[in-house]
């Protein structure tokens, strides 16, 4: 019974390990220049978020603290992707 039970034990603790290793790579990208969050372009005035595809052309205003319109746009796209992830 003890056997059993520790092979029990060690199927499920390498199932839980698998787990968060497959979430905990599907939240960090391979740190390549391509997987960029966000690019500040000063020439256009121009901000952009990759992660939600977000662009604003108000760089001045953000760089001087006006990040409402920024934040707002990153709660609403955390919020459609919890929906997304308690419907499927």
């Amino acid at each position: 019974m003890k056997m059993l039970r520790s092979k029990l034990y060690e199927a499920k603790l390498e199932e839980q390990t698998q787990a968060v290793a497959a979430t905990r790579k599907s939240m960090v990208k391979s740190g390549d220049r391509s997987d960029k969050i966000r690019t500040y372009n000063f020439p256009q005035n121009r901000l952009t978020d990759h992660r939600i595809g977000f662009t604003l052309y108000s760089l001045d205003r953000v760089i001087d603290g006006d990040l409402d319109e920024l934040i707002e746009q990153l709660r609403v796209a955390d919020n459609t992707e919890k929906l997304q992830n308690m419907s499927a």
